[in-house]
């Protein structure tokens, strides 16, 4: 008892407790304790190598946190930026990233989580939020706009992007147009320029 009693004071800071940390805090941590806990429901799995102490408050800031961790380096962008920044009204268990890594996907009991793959020159504009224990890098609401339309290319017209339901009002009064322009330069790809100003005319239509 003793043990779990260090471990959770150990890590009661952590959102999310990886392999490397417990080696670092335990160097001669046996491992085989952790399907002991799990099975006495102390921790559980996220992924392999990934854990969280039981009595986690799960919310958003807390799947978002943990989608940064076990996937690095990752941001939070797309659906859950947008309905983040309220752009968009759909609600989802699905927590979806963009990553310089390979394209994945992670089940767990509570999430899915699902990331998505760019170039080094496309993994910018993000910030990193800060809230009590939390702490998780999130697409600012222009680069969200961008990665959203980049990997749905499909919505070409402006009646296509009608079709996705933005929060007009909201976009227009929270977005930096300039910053947002300024972004799209770095895509050099003119068939996915074509598309933005295609957004822009829809969202600044009088």
């Amino acid at each position: 008892m003793n043990a779990i009693i260090d471990f959770t004071n150990k890590f009661k800071n952590n959102i999310v407790i990886s392999l490397n940390d417990i080696k670092k805090e335990f160097p001669k941590f046996y491992r085989h304790r952790l399907t002991e806990w799990q099975n006495k429901g102390y921790i559980k799995k996220i992924i392999r190598g990934f854990y969280i102490l039981s009595n986690l408050e799960m919310n958003e800031f807390a799947s978002f946190t943990i989608a940064n961790k076990i996937y690095e380096p990752s941001y939070i962008s797309l659906e859950s930026a947008l309905r983040y920044y309220n752009f968009i009204p759909e609600q989802t268990f699905t927590i979806t990233s963009i990553s310089t890594r390979k394209t994945n996907k992670f089940k767990t009991d509570r999430n899915v989580f699902v990331y998505n793959n760019v170039m080094t020159n496309l993994f910018f504009g993000y910030n990193i939020v800060h809230f009590k224990n939390f702490s998780f890098k999130i697409a600012d609401r222009e680069k969200a706009i961008l990665d959203y339309l980049y990997f749905h290319r499909h919505f070409k017209t402006e009646k296509d992007i009608e079709e996705i339901r933005f929060n007009v009002e909201e976009i227009k009064t929270t977005i930096d147009r300039n910053k947002l322009e300024n972004y799209l330069l770095r895509y050099n790809n003119k068939s996915f320029i074509k598309i933005i100003n295609n957004f822009l005319n829809y969202i600044y239509h009088d």
